[in-house]
């Protein structure tokens, strides 16, 4: 299945995607597609004629992130080579971890927030996890039965306050709007290989990153058996697992983003995601 939230930000109507391509409104089944009701959602739908479902009308309409407010945003840094290397880092032997708040996540087609004090700010087009049943400690042959489906994510960042400022690199990583997602929220069952999708970004119609998660050095079996010895992956968390090279950072010259670029990136079956630079109304 393939689900999608539309409406204004906080009045999102949750819907699946029929045979047809219209968005059926399913909000008289689920409240929402969030943390409470992911685990049982499929079960939910089960009998469902989706045909006989109310259209949700999609032109002109607002996207939210296909998941509401995740509990958790858990972040794989590093998991591609090439993107280490031009990082000038080296390749990890385990998977980098660093968390993003939850504030963070937006609709795909928002606006990502540039404030004055911000100088480097970047992207990351990556392939998105939804945990779908609670994770600790299982074993590596589980962990497929505990991702629920996949969406597509930008990890957007300020590289000065990750890398310049000391401590975490989730400093860089938490302002609000900084994890576009969406527009989909395909289930495990529709995507035959996640190691084997294209993914790419573009900036004001350049194409910057053009890869494949065929080059993860981390697999996304891997990537929730290995998170799941250190924390608890709850239903709805959403796993954020790396994005490939040609981020601004690794340009030469370096390019960051301003006031008024445009930003579109997708993954393979995931749907497309187009945002708009814009001056954040904080400091």
């Amino acid at each position: 299945m393939k689900f999608i939230r539309i409406g204004e930000t906080g009045a999102e109507r949750p819907a699946v995607l029929a045979a047809d391509g219209t968005a059926r409104d399913i909000s008289d089944i689920v409240p929402d597609i969030d943390p409470g009701t992911i685990e049982g959602l499929l079960t939910a739908l089960a009998d469902v004629d989706l045909g006989a479902l109310p259209v949700l009308p999609t032109e002109g309409m607002r996207i939210g992130a296909p998941i509401a407010r995740p509990r958790n945003v858990w972040c794989i840094g590093l998991n591609y080579s090439e993107h280490a290397e031009e990082a000038g880092m080296p390749i990890p032997k385990e998977p980098i971890l660093f968390t993003k708040p939850s504030s963070t996540v937006c609709g795909p087609n928002d606006p990502i927030f540039k404030s004055k004090s911000m100088t480097r700010l970047d992207w990351e087009v990556e392939l998105g996890v939804v945990i779908g049943a609670s994770a600790l400690e299982i074993g590596a042959e589980a962990a497929m039965d505990h991702v629920f489906g996949y969406t597509v994510v930008n990890d957007v960042s300020e590289r000065a306050w990750q890398l310049d400022r000391g401590g975490q690199w989730s400093k860089g990583k938490g302002y609000p709007n900084f994890c576009p997602t969406g527009p989909l929220l395909v289930t495990r069952d529709e995507v035959a290989d996640p190691g084997d999708l294209a993914i790419w970004l573009s900036v004001n119609g350049r194409r910057y990153q053009d890869g494949s998660t065929r080059t993860m050095i981390f697999s996304v079996g891997e990537i929730v058996h290995y998170l799941s010895q250190f924390c608890l992956l709850e239903p709805g968390d959403l796993i954020c697992t790396g994005t490939p090279s040609g981020v601004g950072m690794g340009q030469n010259p370096q390019q960051y983003l301003e006031i008024g670029d445009e930003v579109v990136l997708s993954v393979t079956g995931l749907g497309e995601q187009r945002q708009q630079v814009v001056a954040s109304g904080g400091a």
